[in-house]
């Protein structure tokens, strides 16, 4: 049985694909972002905002999918009675867009209120990279893996509604925007500050779910066939 294997260590994400009926395993890549983004910089030139988050969640997928291949007993999140071989291996990062500058984690509390500062009453882009690892046996192998690796990325326009110094400090206070791209959430206690979004909401939260249908359908998985048993109909 196929299983998609979520090569991230968002809640957000992995709680959006079991609301979707998918219940991924779980793998955290080691990847050092910053060192990723410089690598890219140094081989491609300056990256806009959607290749970067796209160079992260490849990296991500492919540093997990990698690892598959050398001792899967040791992976935290891949159970002993897993096929390490059966697997589809998705990476994701999410940045934020205002004025032309990439936002990702604020890196403490005063950070977070100097963005939310700059953001509120406005509008930005959050983009979320995806990239797909198809891991699965090849056909001459008795499997029916592409050995494909694609991915791509969900724009998002969020709008932000015009925030008080008070409701920012006390958001801010929380911490929860420090865990997360961009400073804010549309899918926990930010959510009241976000006035719309024009794309894909899901996006927002950190997994694009049309997205991955068409990345899934590009290497033969229709997305029904990983939902988790009983959620259909006999």
């Amino acid at each position: 049985m196929t299983r998609l294997l979520l090569a991230s260590a968002s809640p957000a994400r992995r709680a959006t694909l079991v609301a979707a009926g998918i219940d991924p395993l779980v793998v955290v890549s080691a990847v050092d972002e910053d060192a990723a983004l410089a690598a890219g910089r140094e081989r491609f030139g300056p990256l806009d905002p959607a290749d970067a988050v796209l160079l992260l969640a490849q990296a991500k997928a492919q540093a997990v999918a990698a690892r598959l291949t050398e001792d899967d007993a040791e992976l935290p999140g891949l159970g002993h009675d897993e096929d390490p071989e059966d697997l589809l291996v998705l990476g994701c990062d999410s940045m934020l867009e205002l004025d032309g500058e990439i936002l990702g984690k604020p890196a403490d509390a005063a950070e977070a209120v100097r963005r939310w500062e700059a953001m509120r009453g406005r509008s930005g882009t959050l983009h979320t990279g995806h990239w797909l690892v198809d891991v699965r046996p090849a056909p001459v192998d008795g499997g029916s893996g592409t050995g494909a690796a694609l991915g791509a990325t969900a724009s998002t326009v969020v709008h932000f509604a015009d925030v008080s110094d008070e409701e920012v400090a006390a958001y801010v206070a929380t911490d929860e925007p420090l865990a997360v791209a961009g400073a804010f959430t549309v899918d926990g206690l930010g959510g009241p500050f976000v006035e719309g979004v024009e794309g894909d909401h899901h996006a927002v939260v950190g997994l694009s779910l049309p997205l991955l249908r068409g990345l899934l359908a590009d290497v033969g998985v229709p997305l029904p066939s990983l939902w988790r048993p009983g959620t259909r109909r006999r």
